[in-house]
């Protein structure tokens, strides 16, 4: 019995209890709250409803306290217990061989496979699925009594004179900053762990090395000056930007200040589309049209200044992946982030602005030029710099259409890598944690960060500036 409870998906079984518990916490605190109404002669504070959700939240509150427990703890503490009854054998074994052992036996309880297994690895399974089913037992039960101990008290309180509508309030407010503590949170540990393997990694490698070496080959030699990775993802998107800043900009104005609107409904779903299309689907598209065309643009370029008796060697590499063929399709790929952000804040410019050029007599094209644009350039910037963010963090198109060399070259027509491109290659197959070679990747991961901060902070320089003058 307890092991058939060890094998059911706790998620399902805590899910079901809670909304069994929510439901009947708002019966109990409405009905209550409705005998009261129902007698007369009291004046409420609050309506049934409001009783209801308080004693809903009374018996909602500690049972999802226990599950949140349960789900962090509950693995390690049945490792924990687990590793203390194995054979002595065992623990001749690593922390990490130990660990991968046990989420072997893990995996296999869950799923039911291993019966054939060997004997020692059957009954150690077999006594993991004792050991969480007793422990889902407990916590079950715990979650029960704890949420008829809290529907109870709730329901003690439900009164004419009981303010049930403030106390519900708080309750969202506090819900709400939670939600708004656990973002912070989230990103506070992701830049925490970042910044501590990066540490882990300058500790072994100097980061003047890192930042300004010029041969990287982390793969087959600990060779990591990142500069190359460095140049090869800003030239990438930099050509992404020269296509995704003009066209997405001067797409956006027409949309907003020359379409008719039958042409604007059709034209504008049509445009945001490019951001729904899977990046594999670009990275295709570059490798097979775009980079044989620049391949072969670069060859005749060659033919060109060699017959004109220009130069007498070629001058662009002519490579079969390059550089433009994926800073082509990614700006394409980017270009809604910049139309879609920009038509928006023009259409949120006061149309007064717009009626006092005209009264001045300027023209539609001088209004645009010397009002609205002005005017809606803090949103512009905003819609730049998320393009640009977009651009650095793309990885599969790079693969695809520009290659994995690193290496510094200013012709876009050579294959070169980013940042991105080296994080999955670093992270990818069988190597070990603490190895420089894994290590690099969370360095080369808060330089992506820490990128993506500086152009923050200069958007948001620009929008204050040009905010105090237009408020």
């Amino acid at each position: 019995m307890v092991q058939q409870l060890g094998q059911l998906p706790m998620g399902w079984l805590l899910t079901a209890l809670i909304v069994f518990v929510v439901t009947t916490g708002f019966s109990i605190g409405r009905v209550r709250a409705e005998r009261y109404m129902v007698a007369g002669g009291h004046r409420f504070h609050s309506r049934g409803n409001y009783h209801g959700y308080y004693v809903a939240m009374w018996g909602f509150v500690p049972p999802l306290l226990i599950a949140t427990f349960y789900a962090l703890f509950s693995q390690s503490a049945l490792f924990h217990v687990l590793s203390g009854e194995l054979p002595p054998t065992f623990h001749e074994l690593s922390a990490a061989e130990l660990q991968s052992y046990l989420e072997a036996v893990a995996n296999a309880a869950g799923t039911g496979g291993y019966s054939g297994a060997d004997r020692i690895f059957a009954t150690v399974t077999a006594r993991y699925l004792e050991l969480s089913g007793g422990l889902k037992a407990i916590t079950l039960v715990s979650m029960i009594g704890a949420a008829i101990a809290g529907i109870s008290y709730a329901r003690s309180r439900v009164a004419p004179a009981f303010r049930a509508r403030i106390k519900v309030e708080r309750g969202a407010e506090v819900f709400l900053f939670l939600c708004a503590a656990i973002a912070i949170a989230t990103t506070v540990g992701i830049v925490a762990s970042l910044l501590y393997e990066s540490l882990r990694f300058f500790s072994k490698v100097p980061i003047t090395d890192f930042l300004f070496g010029l041969h990287w080959n982390a793969q087959t030699s600990a060779e990591f000056g990142a500069l190359p990775l460095f140049f090869g993802t800003f030239m990438i998107a930099l050509i992404a930007m020269f296509v995704a800043a003009p066209v997405g900009l001067f797409s956006a104005i027409y949309l907003s200040e020359y379409a008719s609107p039958r042409t604007r409904r059709l034209a504008k779903p049509l445009l945001e589309m490019l951001a729904g299309i899977p990046t594999v689907v670009y990275g295709f598209f570059a490798l097979l049209v775009i980079a044989p065309a620049v391949r072969a643009a670069s060859l005749g370029v060659n033919s060109f200044l060699i017959e004109a008796g220009l130069r007498s060697e070629p001058l662009l590499a002519a490579q079969p992946t390059s550089a433009l063929a994926a800073g082509l399709v990614m700006g394409v790929m980017v270009i809604p982030f910049v139309s879609s952000l920009s038509d928006d804040v023009i259409n949120a410019v006061p149309g007064t602005l717009r009626d006092a050029a005209f009264a001045m007599g300027a023209t539609k094209s001088e209004t645009i030029k010397q009002i609205i644009l002005p005017a809606a350039l803090p949103g512009i910037v905003a819609s730049m710099l998320l393009a640009v963010s977009r651009a650095i963090g793309e990885t599969m198109i790079v693969v695809m259409a520009a290659g994995q060399r690193a290496r510094i070259s200013f012709d876009p027509s050579t294959d070169l890598t980013t940042i991105t491109v080296q994080i999955v290659a670093l992270l990818t197959g069988e190597t070990q944690f603490d190895s420089p070679k894994t290590l690099s990747a969370f360095a080369l991961g808060l330089v992506l960060f820490v990128v993506t901060l500086c152009f923050n902070l200069i958007a948001l320089r620009v929008v204050q500036r040009y905010r105090e003058k237009y408020d």
